[in-house]
């Protein structure tokens, strides 16, 4: 067991800092709330309360939406972020104690290292500080340690300027020792000067920036003759401290895949040498500089270099991380958002070859009404048999949208179905439509979707799920794990926890921006609404089937299990379409329904009023910064309340233009350079946009093609979901491949 785990098992604190010790305390939070409001460039009052509500149990949804005066406003990217800083800066609190702690405990502490390592900005500048007091496994130093060879080391370090090293390394032999020769003596002495160096925290601070500014990233094939997708990097160089996150991620897959070799290059580093000798022959005249700048080689070569390299390209990739998972926050919000297509009776078709295309119809509210397989496409081909399954489902339900996954087969099913509509036209007004149905295979054949629809084998699941992505992306969406979405670039090269926890964020806010429908929400669903977790939406669930619909919003204080916090945190988030109160179909808090019953006092309008032209136009007249003394409430919240009375029932989606629905198919064949089209922003990724544009693939709109000026990131441009006017360029008939411009003609 190491000493560290020996220590933490110790120690009585939870978090490494002396119990009771409240002046500590108190000093650890200062530090931590002085360096956020720095960080963030927010005030110390804003920092102060938002840690403040958030310790107390308090959401980021909850907390942006319903205490907005306490924090100033801060939006919610402000409060993840800062909650995201705050959870960095304990843990690096909690190692500070820790680090101190043991040093203490070795005798070692002293009041300039004390201060060094409460003054640490980073955990790396900690571990840096420790690193001389860590215990190590055997190395070439404790060996000459143990060897008795620590004085002499310590006598060359000392810059002697007489005497000669290897006399004095003689007077350390010692056979029965390891030690036979006055040379290994002083190799034993020259091992532990390297390691001393390589423990250095100043030495090894100075040496990491030196190869970040100067170090250049070099890769290339271990076998040039094999070809892969990482053919561009079989030969090739980029600085570090310039190369892009994608780069970065698809040079460390090419080098987990054993396709690869990484190296660093530094360029002039005989300037890191001449650095650390500067720091430790202070003295030219010694008579040990030989030995010492002999020990310096050693140590940067053997011990620094590697170390650095390792901590830099961790570092770089950490980096990589970080910009590849906020891409696929950014693509799955938009994702998520995308306005649902209410009120239409839909065929869910999930394409196949040899197993056949699987097809689920499903009402308005997503009722799964019937399912059956035909086989359109070949190897069976048959058409004509599949077209009376599907016409008699159209004529039965009254189908007008029929939906189709981007799957195997996908676009041999549209051809299909485009020919279909064709002959049904004049009897029967259809439209079909692609979509993503990227994580329904996960969701039918997950435990989720068995509890569902039992009665469904994986492909039939597969088919209502794509149906039902039409009718409400969000609600869909959410049973799925969103990593298996698959709207971002080099997802399976990242942390997973680190995604895990920032998509789960991101789902939260989604359906907490939308709200929730308490009476046909699943525990899916009702699981991001915030405070409300995975069993307590169940209970939910339970109490509506047993119980009947709710009617009324406190009526949710009887499901078991979910308490007055809980109800707090999650009550302005459920919607109640058929509510006694009008108000339980709004965003309006609970809690501020006092103060719209003042409002409408003064307006002398009764509740009944909302929706009416008569009240909005008065809510319009009303100035909140004037009449919110007079009500008791923040102006931004009452800014809120009368917006919410505007708009009863709003679902943010519906104001965003909705999906292309087309009735014909396109093919590879009909595309010419020129030609214009619309289409729908399927991914966004580092160097450019995938584009649905009806064809077998998504065309690309590289990243110098998206707009007339410069763009830095495609994402400053567009999202995933929005309808796009894009021209094609150029077409590869061969590779399948489409390239597009959303340039204007003069400037592509």
């Amino acid at each position: 067991m190491s000493d560290d785990t020996q220590q933490k098992g110790k120690t009585g604190a939870a978090d490494g800092v002396p119990e009771n010790n409240e002046q500590v305390q108190k000093e650890r939070n200062a530090r931590i709330l002085k360096q956020l409001t720095e960080e963030l460039g927010i005030s110390m009052k804003q920092v102060t309360t938002t840690v403040g509500l958030l310790d107390e149990g308090n959401t980021i949804p909850f907390i942006a939406r319903y205490r907005k005066e306490m924090t100033g406003e801060l939006d919610e990217n402000q409060l993840r972020d800062l909650d995201e800083r705050l959870r960095y800066l304990r843990g690096l609190e909690d190692r500070k104690a820790e680090v101190i702690r043991l040093i203490d405990e070795q005798g070692k502490l002293t009041d300039e290292l004390r201060a060094s390592i409460t003054a640490a900005g980073k955990l790396q500048d900690v571990e840096d500080l420790y690193r001389p007091y860590r215990q190590k496994r055997k190395t070439r130093a404790s060996v000459a340690k143990e060897r008795g060879l620590e004085p002499l080391a310590e006598w060359l370090l000392s810059l002697p300027r007489s005497g000669d090293p290897v006399e004095q390394a003689g007077r350390y032999v010692d056979a029965e020792k390891g030690v036979p020769t006055a040379e290994d003596a002083l190799q034993g002495a020259m091992d532990i000067i390297a390691e001393h160096v390589a423990d250095d925290a100043k030495i090894r601070a100075w040496v990491r920036r030196y190869t970040w500014d100067n170090a250049l990233v070099v890769t290339e094939a271990k076998d040039a003759q094999q070809e892969s997708v990482y053919e561009m990097y079989y030969a090739y160089s980029e600085p570090m401290k310039r190369l892009p996150p994608h780069r970065t991620l698809a040079i460390n897959r090419g080098e987990r895949e054993e396709v690869l070799k990484v190296t660093l290059e530094v360029q002039q580093p005989e300037r890191i040498l001449e650095y650390i000798s500067r720091q430790v022959l202070r003295n030219r005249d010694t008579v040990a500089q030989e030995p010492i700048a002999a020990a310096i080689a050693d140590g940067y070569k053997r011990l620094i270099a590697p170390s650095i390299e390792r901590e830099l390209r961790g570092e770089l990739t950490e980096k990589a991380e970080e910009h590849a998972i906020g891409i696929f926050a950014a693509n799955l919000r938009n994702l998520l958002l995308q306005p649902p297509i209410k009120g239409n009776v839909v065929l869910g078709v999930d394409p196949a070859y040899r197993t056949g295309c699987k097809l689920a119809v499903v009402d308005e509210t997503g009722k799964v009404l019937d399912i059956a397989v035909t086989y359109p496409t070949p190897p069976n081909n048959k058409v004509a048999e599949a077209e009376a399954t599907i016409t008699r489902f159209i004529e039965k339900h009254k189908i007008s949208l029929i939906v189709i996954g981007n799957g195997t087969a996908s676009r041999e099913t549209e051809a299909f179905i485009a020919g279909l509509i064709a002959k049904l036209k004049g009897k029967h007004e259809l439209q079909y439509l692609i979509v993503n149905e990227a994580g329904a295979s996960v969701y039918s054949a997950s435990k989720l979707a068995a509890e569902e629809f039992p009665d469904f084998d994986v492909a039939e699941r597969s088919a209502v799920s794509i149906a039902r992505r039409l009718q409400d992306p969000l609600a869909e969406l959410v049973k799925i794990d969103p990593k298996s979405i698959g709207v971002g670039q080099y997802q399976h090269d990242v942390a997973s926890k680190r995604l895990e926890e920032s998509l789960g964020g991101v789902v939260e806010s989604a359906v907490n921006h939308v709200g929730v429908d308490l009476n046909t929400a699943s525990p899916s669903l009702l699981s991001y609404v915030s405070g409300v977790n995975a069993t307590t939406a169940k209970n939910i669930v339970k109490y509506r089937e047993e119980n009947g619909k709710f009617t009324d919003r406190s009526q949710v204080k009887k499901v078991p299990r979910l308490g007055a916090k809980t109800f707090e945190q999650c009550v302005g988030f459920l919607r109640i379409r058929e509510a006694a109160n009008p108000l339980d179909n709004t965003p309006i808090h609970p809690e501020s329904y006092g103060v719209v019953d003042k409002l409408f006092k003064q307006l002398r309008l009764e509740l009944s009023a909302i929706g009416s032209a008569e009240l909005n136009a008065k809510l319009r007249s009303l100035d909140a910064e004037t009449i919110a003394p007079q009500l008791g409430v923040g102006v931004p919240t009452l800014r809120d309340i009368l917006d919410a009375l505007q708009r009863p029932g709003r679902d943010p989606r519906d104001e965003l233009p909705p999906p292309i629905l087309r009735t014909d198919v396109l093919s590879l064949e009909d595309l010419v350079p020129g030609m214009e089209l619309q289409g729908t922003v399927r991914n966004v990724v580092d160097f450019g946009v995938f584009v649905d544009i009806g064809v077998k693939n998504d065309g690309l709109v590289h990243i110098s093609q998206l707009a007339d000026r410069f763009v830095k990131h495609p994402l400053d441009v567009v999202a995933v979901g929005d309808i796009v006017t894009v021209r094609v360029l150029e077409v590869d008939h061969k590779k399948g491949r489409v390239s597009l411009t959303m340039r204007s003609q003069e400037q592509s």
